[in-house]
């Protein structure tokens, strides 16, 4: 009776774990350039930028992505900018993982010493090609493991969509407990986001040790 139970609402729980993988994929592949922007920003000598984005990186860290989500689906309509529920959710996120974002690579350019700024001028590069060959290489090799942590995070995050009415794969887990009456979706929805971690864990892994090879 239980394995023939699972497999009847299996079909809408991975149609909601679809639903947690886009939220997931867009967020990373917008957010993660744009939050090098913003870090370049953050080190920006024309101060009016560094302020703005200081206040961005500080407004998005300092309040729950859940009212992110809330302000941005039922708040912005009130000033006649309206999103459907998916693009208001991706829309929160890459706002709020693009600030995460830019303070960890803020974090790994810092770590980069002033010298190779100085050698590379030396050599007559420019600031795009010193960036580009020099300097955006070995941050990323130091930021892997907090970007990872973050990509964890991200996928537990996705869950949070429920609030605007999303159907991702915790409010499938929902439906089908509050109908039925059984703890059974969400241990399977438990079963699914722990599967969906340990791929991004073991993915993150292979690139860590990718980048461990330049020591």
């Amino acid at each position: 009776m239980m394995l023939n139970y699972a497999g009847e609402i299996l079909p809408s729980l991975m149609s909601g774990a679809w639903m947690t993988v886009q939220i997931f994929f867009w967020t990373l592949i917008i957010s993660i350039p744009l939050g090098i922007i913003v870090s370049l920003g953050l080190r920006s000598r024309v101060a009016p930028i560094r302020w703005v984005l200081k206040f961005y990186v500080w407004l998005m860290r300092g309040t729950p992505l859940l009212l992110q989500l809330i302000f941005v689906f039922y708040g912005l309509p009130v000033v006649h900018i309206i999103f459907e529920r998916y693009d208001a959710a991706i829309f929160a996120f890459i706002l709020n993982y693009t600030a995460y974002f830019a303070e960890i690579f803020r974090g790994g350019f810092q770590a980069i010493p002033e010298g190779q700024y100085e050698s590379a001028k030396v050599l007559r590069l420019t600031r795009w090609q010193t960036l580009r060959k020099i300097v955006i290489p070995q941050v990323v090799k130091i930021v892997v493991p907090s970007i990872g942590n973050e990509t964890i995070n991200l996928i537990k995050d996705s869950s949070l969509v429920y609030v605007i009415g999303l159907g991702d794969l915790l409010r499938a887990g929902n439906i089908a407990m509050s109908r039925d009456v059984t703890l059974l979706p969400l241990v399977m929805v438990g079963v699914i986001y722990l599967l969906m971690t340990a791929i991004a864990t073991y993915l993150l892994r292979r690139v860590e040790q990718h980048y461990s090879t330049w020591r």
